[in-house]
């Protein structure tokens, strides 16, 4: 795969940036497979129903793991659509495993998927599948 020129710094983004003051500071990284790996524990300000995280705190990590798989190859793409399914409650301070890769590729048009899984026990929390528009 061809290397483009580096593309800009994503400080201030919700999920990952580093410089965001109210962003959930995921740390990405890719796996020898090229899957994109990472982690986040919710606390109290990522409630929905009393101690149960809000569904839309999940979609956003999930759609930030399918959009580092390219981000951390210096490719930069754009959620198109998304389909999300959530299997189960996530309560406050349980930590999710999250996960995502490339399932196709054409020209600019990628499908991805993405899995959050309880780290505690592996189960499934949520999944999704996503189309993404290269830049």
């Amino acid at each position: 795969m061809t290397q483009p020129g580096k593309i800009e710094a994503a400080t201030m983004c919700f999920a990952c940036g580093p410089q965001n003051p109210i962003g959930l500071h995921i740390e990405f990284r890719l796996d020898s497979e090229g899957r994109c790996l990472g982690e986040f524990t919710p606390d109290a300000n990522h409630v929905g129903y009393e101690n149960t995280v809000h569904g839309g705190i999940i979609y956003a990590a999930l759609d930030d793991v399918m959009a580092n798989v390219m981000y951390l190859q210096q490719r930069k793409a754009h959620t198109a659509r998304c389909e999300i399914r959530y299997r189960r409650p996530l309560a406050i301070g349980e930590t999710i495993l999250l996960s995502g890769w490339i399932e196709q590729e054409r020209r600019r048009l990628l499908q991805m998927k993405g899995e959050a899984r309880r780290g505690s026990d592996q189960e499934l929390i949520a999944d999704c599948e996503a189309s993404f528009m290269l830049a």
